[in-house]
């Protein structure tokens, strides 16, 4: 354990304080801070820009944990007892090296902030009881594998914000329509062609709303109304034609534009999992 982080537990244990930063300390394994997880007390804990490739499942000892910070490590799975966090609010996860998320993951009681974005999760690897998590107000799934999600996005109430960007989305389902309280949209980069018309009646053109699709294959209605600004895709999403044409495309079953899996390669936490 370096200098550093032992000052941090040992203050931290002196004063009771209840919020323990530990980023970027070259911090390999959990077990190299003797005595962390049995610190009860602790409501916020931070360990991204490390080097953490495992989370024993004791980290469920620490009952009164509310935000769990594990941006930017190695991490190639997470255990189960995690979600046995029955306080954890926000949960970031984000720039490891997750293929998927444990059993039972979807039990957080209360969690309103996920961010699992850099990771290679897909809809095939995601826990059966994900779309449980009712309490979401955001959620960031950018840069994973995501090609298609499910109608059961719909459970998600209360998510105002929706981060779907540089994934292989192919299709997005009606049921995002249903999310009225979302007010980020964020599906750049991905291989959409058309989007549900149910979207364009969610409040996505306030000042503190944000609805992104560029870098996707569109077609030509949709791509022309795109160059005058986003409220004209709107607009025209909300039109006969647009629908019409919305259905005869889902009907044609026509050829998906490729993956970008050169890009897909370069990943960090493809690169990482390859070095390792």
């Amino acid at each position: 354990m370096s200098k550093a982080a032992k000052k941090v537990l040992d203050e931290a244990r002196e004063s009771g304080n209840p919020e323990i930063e530990l980023q970027d300390k070259q911090i390999a394994k959990i077990e190299d801070l003797p005595g962390l997880l049995t610190m009860e007390h602790i409501t916020r804990l931070t360990l991204s820009h490390n080097r953490l490739s495992s989370l024993p499942p004791a980290i469920a000892h620490l009952t009164n944990l509310e935000i769990l910070n594990l941006y930017n490590n190695h991490l190639v799975e997470l255990p189960v007892a995690i979600s046995s966090l029955n306080k954890l609010r926000i949960l970031n996860v984000g720039m490891n090296r997750l293929d998927t998320l444990p059993r039972g993951f979807g039990s957080f009681p209360v969690l309103e902030v996920l961010d699992f974005s850099y990771n290679n999760i897909s809809e095939e690897t995601l826990p059966g009881n994900f779309f449980m998590l009712e309490s979401l107000r955001a959620l960031y799934m950018a840069d994973n594998d995501f090609e298609i999600l499910s109608p059961e996005i719909k459970n998600f109430k209360n998510l105002q914000i929706l981060v779907l960007r540089d994934n292989d989305l192919v299709d997005l389902p009606r049921e995002v329509g249903e999310l009225h309280r979302l007010r980020e949209l964020h599906l750049q980069s991905n291989r959409l062609q058309v989007l549900p018309p149910e979207i364009s009646y969610l409040d996505l053109q306030g000042s503190k709303s944000c609805f992104r699709i560029d870098g996707n294959h569109l077609i030509q209605m949709l791509a022309d109304q795109l160059l005058l600004g986003i409220s004209h895709v709107i607009d025209i999403m909300k039109t006969p034609t647009y629908k019409f044409t919305y259905e005869r495309h889902q009907k044609s079953n026509s050829q998906y534009p490729p993956k970008n899996l050169e890009a897909k390669d370069r990943k960090i936490s493809r690169v990482k999992s390859q070095l390792a």
